[in-house]
């Protein structure tokens, strides 16, 4: 894919990005060429690679998910401005 000056003009517009006068030549011969390598990347057969996260392969650890009240609520009262029978007691906000 070539670009050409109006195209870097509206990329380098898009990005906020200011290019000098003159250099629109450079440029455009710069992201032609990074295009062009990244259209080499679609000759690839990719059918048979499985999705990665990561170079390197990893499972992840599971947990038994079981709903607990942590066992501390007495430590987490502790952190609330104010408190009552066990719960958060907060400002009344709906009229």
């Amino acid at each position: 894919m070539s670009l050409d000056k109006a195209t870097v003009a509206r990329i380098a517009r898009l990005a906020r990005i200011k290019v000098p006068a003159g250099e629109e030549d450079a440029l455009a011969a710069d992201l032609s060429r990074i295009l062009a390598f990244v259209e080499q990347l679609n000759e690839l057969d990719c059918t048979d690679v499985p999705p990665m996260t990561s170079s390197e392969a990893m499972k992840l650890r599971r947990r038994a998910d079981e709903v607990t009240d942590g066992g501390i609520p007495e430590k987490v009262l502790a952190n609330a401005p104010e408190a009552r029978d066990g719960y958060f007691t907060v400002p009344k906000v709906v009229e």
